[in-house]
């Protein structure tokens, strides 16, 4: 079993903490079925969210979904001018057998363009 790290992303449509908890839980849904893993397999969880989120904390949508032993932590994303507004990212550090070429990194809706080389 290795140790691998899987990004992802989301956009939120507006800063309310019901629709973060929504956009958030559906990313990592996503990166745990996509990747074939259960909250076990997770070491932590690094989120980051934009200047303009304001309304609830990512890692408060990771409990809500069940991830309730798992370390999390939350940051602001750096205020670069033109950068997309509204988005939450990702970075889990998981015990997985996959191969790193085979890790499937998430980034949903408009997000794709943040990270072309490894959208997925």
């Amino acid at each position: 079993m290795a140790v691998r790290a899987v990004r992802g992303a989301v956009q939120l449509e507006r800063d309310e903490a019901g629709h973060m908890a929504e956009r958030v839980g559906e990313l990592l849904g996503t990166i745990l079925e996509r990747n074939r893993l259960t909250a076990d397999d997770l070491i932590s969880v690094w989120f980051t969210a934009t200047p303009d989120l304001h309304s609830d904390f990512p890692a408060a949508a990771a409990r809500g979904i069940g991830i309730l032993d798992v370390p999390l932590i939350c940051a602001q994303e750096l205020d670069v001018t033109g950068a997309m507004p509204r988005v939450v990212r990702v970075l889990a550090h998981i015990e997985s057998d996959l191969a790193r070429p085979d890790i499937a990194h998430v980034y949903l809706g408009a997000t794709a363009a943040l990270r072309k080389d490894i959208a997925q």
